[in-house]
């Protein structure tokens, strides 16, 4: 299996590096990216795609806030072949929002309940995973206000890390990095991660987060 340095150097120039800490960050459609990523290199997927909700999510007023109101823009069902394909990259893989899609049957769904129930808003969220385990859940609130939720898909740190624990593995790839949570929980536990953005203002976004230091966790 490639090392994480061996599969960075058949990549092109990322957005952001530290290859001390193990985080890249590119800056393009995932579709250009990850024919590039050697079969079988990555430990874990671990991402977090578009569900599709676009308009439908007109409700409420955290639904029309001008700040997201980009999400109307991108938020688009994903093609079914990319989904597959993606999860075909690594024997384990963890995708929220996966019952928005086709996947294959698993008995090993996790879920976000969150704490604060808003009518106009989902109590929970469900990853499609394909583990051989029981299904399992975290308990969060929803809208933390870590980096002041720029991103209006941002999963919290908490979660992202139980994810990556439950998940485990060295190598990481996330190619909807969005702001870049799962980076930052990657760096938190030790973990190698490449992210794929193609909204550069989401890249800046992450890159400015992972670049702050933070107190390594050996897991």
């Amino acid at each position: 299996m490639a090392t994480f340095d061996e599969i960075i150097a058949k990549l092109p120039k990322p957005y952001y590096e530290d290859l001390k800490s193990g985080i890249v960050i590119y800056c393009a459609d995932n579709r250009d990216i990850l024919p590039l990523i050697p079969d079988k290199s990555i430990d874990l997927v671990l991402t977090d795609p578009p569900y599709g909700l676009n308009t439908k999510m007109a409700g409420g007023t955290w639904g029309i806030k001008f700040a997201h109101s980009d999400m109307k823009d991108w938020d688009y069902l994903v093609d079914q072949s990319l989904i597959e394909a993606i999860i075909s990259m690594s024997t384990n893989a963890i995708i929220w929002g996966g019952n928005n899609y086709v996947m294959p049957p698993s008995r090993c769904w996790l879920s976000w309940d969150k704490t604060q129930k808003l009518d106009t808003l989902a109590d929970f969220e469900l990853a499609w995973t394909n583990f051989d385990k029981p299904a399992k859940s975290w308990k969060e609130k929803r809208n933390h206000a870590e980096n002041g939720n720029e991103h209006p898909t941002q999963k919290p740190i908490s979660l992202i890390k139980w994810c990556l624990l439950f998940g485990g593995g060295d190598i990481i790839l996330d190619p909807f990095m969005g702001s870049g949570t799962s980076l930052v929980a990657a760096k938190e536990l030790g973990r190698e991660c490449i992210g794929i953005e193609i909204e550069e203002k989401y890249c800046e976004i992450a890159s400015k987060r992972v670049s702050q230091e933070v107190m390594r966790m050996e897991v």
